[in-house]
């Protein structure tokens, strides 16, 4: 084959895939360039020159049929797909200009309502937004610390980390969520589960507690932790809850996510000595850098300022 001097990137144009892909739906160069209004030696010429650059074949020409080659095959694919993602960012530029963000990440923490979350998410992609959604998940002062860092656009965390982390952010903006309950559970078969109540913390202390781990970077949180006690830490209170479950340990979990096991017998709320656990929780957004929100993320703040979407996220209700 006689070798051009073009580049790959210089002949795989749209308009040059485009002319491929008509070849291929006409079975024919001639049938083609009628439907293109060219020139069949013309046709023929610039298929030849994609070919030379590419260095492969991709019509068979052994009949009077274009018939795709093996590699011609695979360029008509990855063509149809090109072309989709080139018509796909157009659109989405032409959005974005209008006030819509290209991305907007939301992380919340892992005591939300996940199932809350989903909802939100698809009611935001029934708006047809050209905003490209990521929901990512943090624990205790793990959102925040993502804020800050400039790793997320909207966070949905503890009002701790608020107080903590807040004061660190100029232009941060807040939102009160309400307070998400936490009971103190083990499993049936676990000694706690006899021992008197409410239980003195030296009692506690003689148990292994189930801890999720802190996602923050910089100086990271507990709660329910006791001076000497022995601690699982897990990535995640789905973990935790599955880990209490089978009596490895003992904790505060919330009460939204325990509440069926409660109910089931396979867990155990215990009155403890310790203050009762009832975290005041938050959304936040904003900082020096950000400017005014965007379009995507208007939407959301508009969803969380209702009291039942707020209900939903600390499991009170299903969000309607």
């Amino acid at each position: 084959m006689n070798k051009a001097h073009s580049q790959p990137r210089d002949v795989l144009t749209p308009d040059a895939l485009g002319m491929l892909a008509q070849v291929a739906r006409a079975g024919s160069f001639a049938a083609a360039a009628r439907q293109m209004n060219l020139a069949a030696s013309s046709l023929t010429y610039r298929v030849r020159q994609i070919e030379d650059a590419l260095d492969v074949l991709l019509f068979d020409r052994g009949s009077r049929q274009a018939r795709p080659t093996a590699a011609g095959r695979v360029l008509l694919q990855e063509s149809e797909r090109l072309l989709t993602d080139i018509d796909a960012v157009a659109g989405r530029v032409r959005h974005i200009a209008t006030g819509w963000e290209p991305q907007l990440t939301v992380m919340a923490d892992g005591a939300l309502s996940t199932q809350t979350l989903l909802d939100l998410a698809e009611a935001f992609y029934a708006l047809g937004a050209p905003t490209r959604l990521k929901l990512t998940e943090g624990i205790l002062s793990g959102p925040m610390d993502a804020l800050a860092a400039g790793q997320a656009d909207l966070t949905l965390g503890t009002a701790t980390t608020l107080e903590r982390r807040g004061g660190h952010l100029s232009g941060v903006q807040w939102r009160a969520l309400g307070h998400l309950r936490f009971v103190f559970v083990v499993a049936p078969h676990h000694p706690l589960a006899l021992a008197a109540e409410p239980i003195d913390e030296s009692v506690l202390r003689a148990h292994r507690v189930v801890a999720v781990a802190d996602t923050g970077m910089r100086d990271p949180l507990s709660y329910g932790l006791l001076g000497g006690q022995e601690v699982l830490s897990v990535p995640s209170l789905q973990i935790k809850m599955q880990a209490q479950l089978r009596g490895l340990g003992c904790g505060w979990l919330p009460e939204p996510l325990v509440r069926q096991s409660l109910r089931a017998g396979l867990l155990i709320a215990r009155r403890v000595a310790q203050p009762e656990h009832k975290l005041p929780m938050f959304a936040a957004w904003g900082g020096a850098q950000r400017g005014q929100p965007g379009l995507a993320l208007q939407w959301w703040l508009g969803q969380l300022a209702s009291p039942v979407t707020q209900a939903a996220l600390l499991g009170e209700r299903p969000a309607v």
